[in-house]
């Protein structure tokens, strides 16, 4: 059965920094325990004891590095290693604990560190959040690799577009330097001592680094051997970052979060590494009601389900922190979290466990994403008015403003340019969101492509029928990817590509340098497109190319705009039927999302007998109807076998069926349970270690719901006539 499986799989997992408590010993499979500190190795034994398989986590942009950074490790102050912006203020994370210039004697550092865990005889270790800012890149450690990598002195971020891209790519270059140094030099030491150790990276998605303006090795951890995998650290508090569409900057949670957790799906597709996406109960920013919190955490879920090539989760990190804490965090009036919604959780760490993947349906779609679009987040001094450097970067807030001084009226002067300008190296992002929103929001389940990856898998591309790109927030690093390009559409391949070379980043001096005016000149070159027209379009080979000669960030501005892009679509493509939502079916589950500011205001009706996996009873329900803004998960009566867990608070660890009953034993949080069982014959009363509890038999699903008040640690119960 779906729901007892061997801890081994590893399939769910949370990470803690605290001790083990009643609230969240919920029997997932590992562990991540957190922060290198004097109570890590009890910490550690107290989990394996429970039968926790025990990883090792930490930070490596930050950390309790004190002793290295004062000098008691090696006698040198190693200040100069953290990184600091262009007014000389270094960037902390906390007291003592700056964002780290990753130099090799900080690596030497880290390894020494943490031999201590593998001697321990942890299964993994994780090395969290590899992040350099980009507005940092101005410490004496930074300058002195500038000049080590690139053979001359060191040129300040904000002076040129040359510069800046430059400062960004070493940075990445850093943070993999080190993870390669790392992960080689402690799985020696491992096998020194005849130990298999795993190594895995906790990382932001490429969408949210590029959205909050950070620098992370992303795509070139793949590059990496020693690498076993990554967990997609997408959670609400990076997916409600605002992006625009029909005109109006606003959270788009579901939305956004499709994106991350899409882009995270590619780090790993092809390669036989895992990867664990990550959802978080609530989130850092502890302002929120509980309501918000659940709301944007079933939407997070729905998103990365929507997504069949992952079924392995971190179900929550920090516990702690929802469990045992009052939000929101500054109000009078703050409260615990609730039973139910504490039961819901508990259902869905089981829940998660059982999920398989299945290969995608339908159209598939994908936008170009690729490691560059970090190098090109802001824009030097020089591409601004003395005015607006103090502005630039900032998110625009007035819809009103971003109308007027856009719509129909681009470029005409100055201050067009430059409001431009801003607008594209904002959090908001619209160069990317402004090709796929518009497709997203009207059903066509699009993705983010890691073009990169065309360079290191073969037929990488083939997954795909439509590609939407622009080099406006990305640059292809090497002119191959045009040439990829090309082949796939020969191939068959429908590209939609979106771009008017005003891009200031296109002035870099790069492989098109001297020959072209830009990259994308080079992609049309190959493929022997003239651009004659505001739209071309043209057959090549077995595939068909458009070209829109304009910005992709118009997209953004209003649904008449919008509609621009989808009617190229359907030149391209042929006729489209819009709808509102997006929907799967994965085994026994159907997930569905119904999306506002969409094609209709109409609700999805999902006709069937299901058990609503987002209740705290599982509910049973003869069909289902989604409003715009409302999402689902259902398990299929149908599909599951006579004797069958439907869904579970609780870890089932055998399931037998004698004579007239059912005995199962079982293991979990502290929590109030519920589970329900499909069974081939009424039962009518149970028990839990002698105690009678509540069973409740519906004859429409041909299901019995036991509910009970479950303690930490093995139990039996019985199920009888």
């Amino acid at each position: 059965m779906a729901f007892i499986r061997n801890r081994n799989e590893e399939r769910t997992g949370y990470q803690s920094g605290s001790s083990l408590t009643p609230d969240h010993d919920n029997a997932v499979d590992y562990v991540l325990v957190y922060r290198m500190d004097e109570t890590i190795f009890d910490r550690l034994q107290v989990f394996k004891n429970k039968g926790y398989i025990v990883h090792f986590m930490t930070g490596i942009a930050w950390g309790a590095f004190t002793d290295y950074l004062y000098g008691e490790w090696d006698g040198v102050d190693h200040w100069d290693d953290a990184q600091t912006d262009r007014n000389g203020n270094r960037i902390m994370h906390g007291h003592d604990t700056p964002y780290m210039c990753p130099t090799l004697d900080f690596v030497d550092y880290l390894v020494e560190k943490f031999k201590s865990v593998i001697d321990f005889g942890v299964e993994a270790i994780h090395f969290e959040e590899p992040e350099y800012w980009d507005r940092a890149g101005y410490s004496e450690s930074f300058k002195r690799e500038y000049k080590m990598y690139y053979r001359e002195d060191w040129a300040a971020p904000h002076e040129s577009v040359d510069a800046r891209y430059k400062c960004a790519k070493l940075k990445q270059y850093l943070y993999s330097r080190c993870i390669d140094f790392l992960s080689y030099r402690l799985k020696n030491y491992a096998s020194r001592q005849s130990k298999d150790i795993r190594f895995y990276i906790p990382t932001h998605s490429l969408l949210n680094y590029t959205q909050w303006s950070i620098v992370s090795p992303e795509g070139k951890l793949a590059d990496i051997p020693a690498i076993d995998g990554c967990i997609a650290q997408v959670w609400t508090g990076t997916s409600r970052e605002r992006n625009a569409f029909n005109g109006k900057i606003a959270e788009r949670t579901f939305e956004t979060a499709y994106f991350e957790y899409g882009v995270m799906q590619e780090l790993v597709k092809g390669t036989g590494r895992r990867m664990w996406f990550l959802h978080d109960p609530i989130e850092d920013n502890p302002v929120y009601d509980w309501d918000d919190y659940r709301k944007n955490y079933l939407a997070t879920v729905t998103a990365s389900l929507l997504h069949p090539l992952i079924n392995q989760f971190e179900v929550c990190p920090w516990p702690n922190r929802v469990f045992t804490r009052k939000y929101p965090s500054d109000d009078p009036n703050a409260e615990y979290i609730s039973s139910d919604y504490q039961t819901v959780l508990n259902n869905m760490f089981n829940t998660l466990g059982t999920i398989e993947n299945v290969k995608q349906e339908g159209l598939r779609v994908g936008v170009l994403m690729a490691d560059a679009q970090l190098y090109q987040r802001e824009y030097p001094d020089s591409e601004f008015s003395a005015e607006r450097t103090q502005a630039v970067g900032t998110v625009l807030s007035d819809t009103a403003e971003l109308i007027d001084n856009f719509k129909n009226k681009l470029f005409k002067n100055k201050g067009d340019r430059e409001l431009l300008l801003s607008f594209m190296q904002s959090n908001a992002f619209p160069c990317f969101y402004g090709l796929a929103l518009p497709l997203l929001k009207y059903g066509i389940p699009v993705r983010p492509v890691l073009v990169d990856n065309a360079r290191r898998y073969a037929n990488y591309l083939d997954d795909y029928d439509i590609l939407l790109a622009s080099y406006s927030y990305l640059k292809p690093d090497y002119p191959d990817i045009n040439a990829t390009l090309c082949e796939w559409v020969q191939s068959g391949g429908k590209l939609i590509f979106v771009d008017d070379g005003f891009d200031p980043y296109n002035n870099i001096k790069s492989w098109w340098t001297g020959i072209y005016k830009n990259p994308a000149e080079h992609l049309y070159k190959l493929l022997d497109i003239e651009l004659s027209e505001k739209l071309t379009i043209k057959n090549i080979g077995k595939g068909s190319v458009a070209v829109y000669n304009e910005n992709p960030a118009i997209f953004c501005y209003s649904k008449e705009n919008a509609d621009i892009l989808r009617d190229i679509f359907e030149k391209v493509v042929g006729k489209v039927e819009y709808k509102n939502h997006l929907y799967i079916e994965r085994d026994r589950y159907v997930i569905a999302a119904v999306m506002d500011e969409s094609v209709s205001d109409e609700p999805l009706i999902i006709d069937g007998i299901f058990a609503d996996m987002y209740t705290a009873d599982f509910a049973i329900v003869n069909g289902k109807k989604l409003k715009p803004g409302e999402n689902t998960m259902l398990a299929n009566i149908e599909k599951l076998n006579d004797l069958d867990i439907v869904g579970t608070s609780v870890r089932i660890l055998s399931l037998e069926e004698t004579n007239n009953k059912l005995v199962l034993k079982i293991n979990g949080a502290k929590t109030k349970a519920n589970i329900r069982i499909r069974v081939p014959k009424k039962l009518n009363s149970a028990n839990i270690d002698g105690k009678n509890i509540p069973c409740l038999y519906d004859e429409l699903s041909k299901t019995v719901l036991i509910s009970f008040d479950n303690e930490p640690g093995e139990k039996t119960i019985i199920i009888e006539k």
